[in-house]
């Protein structure tokens, strides 16, 4: 049968498919097996076996998902509870072993995760995306995240911190090697917080990605603790109606910044510091834009960070800055020669609020509902360098940004929030398509 439907279309596929009838049904029911697709004759045909549901035996089925995103008080202080609770914090907990072991069956891994193995729908396939995934450590959070944005037509970098355990490495190697469209990054670096490396293990990916295939239309970083708010098909439309234009946080520098670009850093011992030399100024005197890690481009933003003779120089000028993520793409994407910047002037200024690269709570910007000076409400978790680690209380405000990731989780301290979260977005993906039962045969 696949050598008949070699070549159709999705749609034709499907016709086709519906014409084979019972037989193909039976013949995948016997594959799979009643433990890892539940079926009943009885219902109609759906992708009812893809959702996460209550009979999956998640710890945290016991919560009322619905009505934490719905923010009832209720709902919500059971969940707190739960979360402080040791019993439930060791029942949620996935030792690196399990992937490492899991992932030796690659089809039985794919299938009792819940792996998308098709595209859901034909404008998705049309418009492939690539990834970088930056990780160091918590491979749970690592697979869970990879898990709710996995698309066939997609590609996947991994760039795995060289100091990372042994455990982490191997866990992440295994469930990376079970896709053909997952690869580790080809040049791995130790990764040092607020330095280049960081910038490095981004650009490592991006010319993998751009090496291997070009009919991605945008590139995605993130990392380990991120998770998307938008399924596939949402994050396409809206990278589409960006119109070839790229999003990230590109503003004015502030003067309370501007330290970080004005004198010279170097790592020692793991660490950064400046060194009290003062650096030259940028080249072709390029005026320098606060922003962050986090960016939303298009592929020939990529190429011109991989082969643009000024974006080179600017790069090689910022290896020994400050947090050189917090400005270089932001910098980057004012440059007029670039595919999808804008102009330099302030009146192009993008905030990481009105972008949809990424949604981040810092402590400094929370407050109460109407307070003149909060740009968002309070975190309902706790905080990691400023930055809120959200919380299953967090999740009603979350869901309602327009931006297509947030950061930052953390499935040790709160998996209630990932659980539901990736439970609202398959839910609302598999009821964006309408596509036959049977499109998962091919």
């Amino acid at each position: 049968m696949a050598t008949i439907t070699k070549g159709l279309r999705p749609g034709r596929r499907l016709l086709w498919l519906m014409l084979s009838g019972a037989l193909g049904l039976l013949c995948m029911l016997s594959l799979l097996g009643p433990s890892e697709m539940d079926w009943d004759p009885t219902s109609s045909f759906t992708y009812s076996w893809l959702e996460y549901t209550d009979a999956d035996g998640n710890p945290e089925d016991v919560c009322n998902c619905s009505a934490i995103l719905h923010g009832d008080k209720e709902a919500l202080e059971q969940a707190k509870l739960l979360t402080i609770t040791k019993d439930f914090q060791k029942s949620v907990q996935i030792p690196d072993e399990y992937y490492i072991n899991a992932t030796q069956d690659c089809r039985k891994f794919k299938l009792s995760r819940k792996y998308l193995s098709f595209p859901l729908s034909q404008e998705e396939e049309d418009f492939p995306l690539a990834y970088s995934i930056v990780v160091h450590h918590k491979v749970q959070n690592f697979e869970r995240l990879l898990r709710a944005i996995y698309a066939p037509q997609n590609i996947y970098c991994v760039h795995v911190d060289k100091k990372t355990k042994t455990s982490v490495f191997a866990a992440i190697m295994a469930i990376t090697s079970c896709f053909p469209n997952v690869f580790m990054a080809r040049r791995a670096v130790s990764v040092v917080y607020a330095a280049w490396p960081r910038v490095q293990a981004d650009l490592n990916c991006m010319a993998d990605l751009y090496n291997i295939s070009t009919t991605w239309k945008y590139f995605i970083n993130l990392c380990g603790q991120d998770f998307p708010l938008k399924t596939n098909l949402e994050i396409v439309r809206s990278l589409r109606s960006l119109k070839g234009g790229n999003s990230m946080e590109s503003e004015q520098m502030p003067n309370g910044k501007k330290w970080r670009v004005q004198s010279v850093h170097q790592i020692v011992d793991g660490k950064i510091q400046g060194t009290g030399q003062a650096k030259g100024s940028p080249p072709f005197n390029l005026p320098i834009l606060s922003g962050n890690a986090y960016i939303v481009v298009n592929q020939g933003y990529v190429r011109s960070v991989l082969e643009d003779s000024r974006v080179l120089a600017l790069i090689e000028w910022a290896k020994d800055t400050y947090s050189p993520d917090e400005f270089l793409w932001a910098t980057i994407q004012r440059m007029p020669s670039v595919p999808g910047s804008t102009w330099p002037n302030s009146k192009y200024d993008l905030t990481d609020i009105n972008s949809i690269a990424r949604l981040v709570k810092w402590v400094w910007h929370e407050g109460s509902q109407g307070a003149l000076e909060a740009v968002y409400p309070v975190c309902h978790g706790y905080h990691v360098r400023s930055i809120c680690v959200y919380g299953a209380g967090d999740l009603q405000w979350i869901i309602e940004q327009h931006h297509l990731f947030a950061n930052k989780f953390d499935i040790d301290t709160d998996s209630i929030a990932v659980y539901c979260l990736e439970k609202y977005l398959r839910q609302k993906a598999l009821a964006q398509i309408g596509a036959p039962w049977n499109y998962f045969l091919f």
